[in-house]
């Protein structure tokens, strides 16, 4: 910015080091008023570029009026015409050296600089040259002054290029658009979605309502010329008329499947078809039923005779027990027989030995008594010989009835564990579960070794669903560490043939207070067809459904709450039996 004379001046005095380079680019009127130093440096020989005198250097002299003219002149904003500010230079005299490049031309009548956006540099061009065309000039600061001046205007100009404050844009506008820029046409701003009302970017708004805004408009899939929100596809789905659906007597066997909004007609029109199969169905499931109260009879029948065979071995295990109590003693006596086999092995090489010297000094010596003594001892040895035979039958008979005795053991375990499950077993859907040693389990469970526990089975009826509870005293999932987990399991039963699938009945989940105050905590959900918790099962049991954060353990555990009293603590679970078919 600013206005200048064309050459090379010095404030208060001309430089000689910059002289060398005017030479040839200085107007006459300006270099014959240059000092004696720097004329030399121009020509070996200095003359007027306009007469072609010689300059004499008593004749140069410093020019105070072109210093004036220049000190006048008006600096101006790079960002002119749009911006209009300006300042005089004379103000702001600490400039060193202004260059001029315009080459040997009469001086200007009006001219002005031009701010450069550079800390040194600025361009200054000059107008009006009497008819001459347009020159540039460079001006040399070194002083922070006049850069401090136009830089703290460039911070609040207008028509000063700043760039765009998203980080995804950065196009550079103008300062005094960029307010207009943010709101409305940078690509990277944030707008609400019409429909959602959540900040969007707009070069991402329209695969935000394409593809991602759960309130988008979209068309039913069935065609049904309905327009809902995205989020209640699912919920259209289950009432739209143009949905397939099958008859509501297929499990009656109507194979029929169509449209929702034709199945009513197809209801009233096959009324007596349905019927008929109705009618069927019941006289089969009569059938089974009938063949069912044969079978429970029989059971019930097998149940009495397995009592009467669980006193029997009751009395035959008293009977071997008292009989192991013998055979105990018996195996004393066989290891006192045993030595004694040692004794009368060692006793027959002895005898040998003495018959051996009898024969030899048979002449010399009276052995009647020695003889006698002999045959004593070899009944003796006879007499052991038997007793070791008897010995090695009884160990075998010993070992029989100790396999004997393991099986009954065995059995009667068996039987124990089905009388428990057959006592404590409910057939009314309601389960109380009494869990004991909770701190134990607890344990069991943090160390990994028992991480959840299960319930005895309950039933909803005498030929109903056959259901169990499970526990992870740790937790489970989101609740593991900090809560008790929960959860209802649908198992494999005898009657699941006959059952209605998937299992659709309410369930609540209970942690009983033993206080009396009834302060129970309670969780309550209804089975979800679809999923394949409910389905009937394939294996011994489902995958299990319920509350893995159903009480948190500073509940549980908490001295002023009495869900855990003698480190037992009850677990209640209820299934809803309305419409409920009961076979």
């Amino acid at each position: 910015m600013g206005v200048f004379p064309v050459g090379t001046l010095t404030f208060p005095c001309l430089e000689e080091e910059v002289v060398s380079h005017l030479e040839g680019s200085l107007p006459p009127w300006i270099l014959c008023r240059l000092p004696g130093s720097c004329k030399t440096e121009l020509n070996a020989v200095p003359l007027c570029p306009v007469d072609k005198e010689v300059i004499k250097s008593q004749e140069v002299f410093k020019d105070n009026c072109c210093k004036r003219e220049v000190l006048n002149l008006y600096v101006f904003c790079k960002n002119a015409p749009g911006c209009n500010a300006k300042v005089i230079l004379g103000r702001y005299q600490r400039w060193k050296v202004v260059k001029w490049e315009a080459g040997n031309v009469a001086p200007p009548q009006q001219a002005h600089v031009r701010f450069n956006h550079t800390m040194n540099e600025y361009e200054a061009s000059i107008s009006s040259f009497q008819g001459i065309a347009r020159r540039t000039l460079q001006v040399s600061l070194p002083s922070h002054t006049f850069w401090n001046v136009f830089q703290d205007h460039l911070q609040h100009c207008l028509f000063q290029a700043v760039q765009c404050s998203n980080e995804s844009c950065r196009e550079p506008v103008l300062r005094k658009d960029l307010k207009e820029h943010l709101s409305a046409d940078c690509p990277f701003r944030e707008e609400k979605c019409l429909y959602c009302k959540k900040d969007v970017v707009v070069i991402n708004l329209q695969n935000h309502e394409e593809n991602l805004c759960p309130e988008y408009p979209v068309s039913c899939p069935n065609k049904c010329l309905q327009i809902i929100p995205r989020t209640e596809v699912d919920e259209h789905l289950a009432v739209c008329p143009e949905a397939e659906q099958d008859c509501p007597f297929k499990h009656y066997g109507c194979t029929v499947k169509d449209k929702r909004g034709n199945l009513q007609e197809h209801e009233h029109s096959a009324l007596r078809d349905h019927m008929l199969l109705v009618l069927e169905k019941n006289f089969q499931l009569e059938e089974q039923i009938s063949d069912l109260y044969k079978s429970l009879e029989q059971k019930e029948s097998k149940i009495q005779q397995l009592a009467e065979t669980v006193k029997k071995f009751e009395k035959e295990f008293k009977q071997f027990a008292q009989l192991f109590g013998k055979n105990g003693t018996f195996l004393s006596n066989i290891q006192v027989l045993a030595s004694h086999i040692d004794k009368s092995a060692w006793l027959e090489v002895q005898v040998r030995q003495l018959l051996q010297m009898a024969n030899q000094q048979q002449s010399k010596f009276d052995l009647r008594p020695l003889v006698e003594a002999i045959d004593t001892v070899k009944q003796k040895i006879t007499l052991l010989e038997t007793h070791d035979q008897r010995l090695v039958v009884l160990e075998g008979e010993t070992n029989k009835h100790d396999a004997h005795i393991n099986i009954h053991k065995a059995q009667l375990n068996k039987n124990e564990e089905r009388f428990k499950l057959l006592e404590s077993a409910c057939y009314n859907g309601k389960l109380i579960w009494k869990v004991t040693d909770y701190k134990l389990k607890k344990k069991e469970a943090l160390d990994g070794h028992t991480v959840s526990i299960f319930s005895q089975p309950f039933y909803t009826s005498r030929c109903g669903y056959r259901l169990c509870a499970r526990a992870y005293l740790n937790g489970d999932g989101s609740g593991k560490g900090t809560h008790l987990s929960l959860y209802f399991v649908v198992m494999r039963g005898e009657f699941d043939s006959l059952l209605q699938w998937p299992f659709r009945q309410r369930v609540t989940l209970m942690l009983l207070d033993q206080s009396g105050k009834r302060n129970h905590i309670m969780e309550t959900f209804k089975a979800d067809p679809n999923s394949s918790s409910f389905k009937r099962p394939d294996g011994e049991m489902n995958i299990a459904s319920g509350c893995p954060r159903f009480v948190a353990h500073s509940t549980l555990e908490n001295a002023k709450n009495t869900y855990i009293k003698d480190d037992t603590l009850f677990l209640k679970v209820a299934v809803d039996l309305t419409d409920l078919e009961d076979l």
